[in-house]
């Protein structure tokens, strides 16, 4: 599933893949696309975020935009969610800079409604009992 938001001369897309009952979302966008940070979560455990060099040596700062997703859709996880970001506008204004929240939370609530929309029934693993082994 995708959606994307255009606000302020660019464009950005959340895309989910179902693996599963987990999650792998990607959050991307402007003119040079890119994988800057990754996010973990699940409905019950903390929102993490491993954050990624730039090329000149500061840390991506996308984990803005999908720390803002994963609020708003940690209450309807169906599993384990990743999320990467990487949105990069060239010479980014202030305004652009100002939407870009407006547009995480907007991609947020359609991937909510979504999640909220769809079945996840996927079979459930099975495991070896503490008195079992491989044969």
């Amino acid at each position: 599933m995708k959606f994307s938001v255009t606000q302020e001369n660019y464009t950005m897309n959340l895309e989910v893949f179902v693996i599963g009952k987990d999650l792998f979302v990607t959050i991307t966008g402007g003119d040079t696309p890119h994988i800057g940070t990754v996010t973990t979560l699940t409905k019950k455990t903390d929102i993490q975020t491993i954050r990624y060099p730039s090329h000149d040596g500061r840390f991506h700062k996308d984990d803005v935009l999908a720390v803002r997703v994963a609020k708003i859709i940690q209450s309807d996880l169906p599993g384990s969610c990743t999320i990467t970001a990487g949105v990069h506008v060239n010479h980014i204004s202030r305004k652009q800079i100002a939407v870009s929240s407006q547009m995480a939370k907007k991609l947020g609530e359609d991937l909510k409604n979504w999640l909220q929309e769809t079945d996840f029934d996927a079979p459930e693993p099975i495991y070896y009992s503490d008195s079992e082994n491989p044969q």
